[in-house]
């Protein structure tokens, strides 16, 4: 299976949740705190943490594309 990441930048509310959840794909900007996908397709043994910070993002700016 393959994931790919989504991330509408406007929607972020800088919360920092998807960093913390997952940190090897997600990050946030020093000046504003706005997210940063570093992976926009992380392998295999980062999918449950991706799935977990798409589902915290209090702004549901991250979407997953999975086949």
């Amino acid at each position: 299976m393959t994931m790919r990441v989504e991330f509408d930048e406007p929607k972020c509310v800088a919360a920092g949740q998807c960093a913390m959840v997952a940190p090897e794909v997600f990050d946030q900007r020093d000046d504003d705190g706005v997210a940063i996908v570093l992976d926009q397709t992380p392998g295999p043994e980062h999918h449950d943490q991706v799935r977990e910070a798409a589902e915290v993002c209090p702004a549901a700016a991250i979407r997953l594309v999975e086949r």
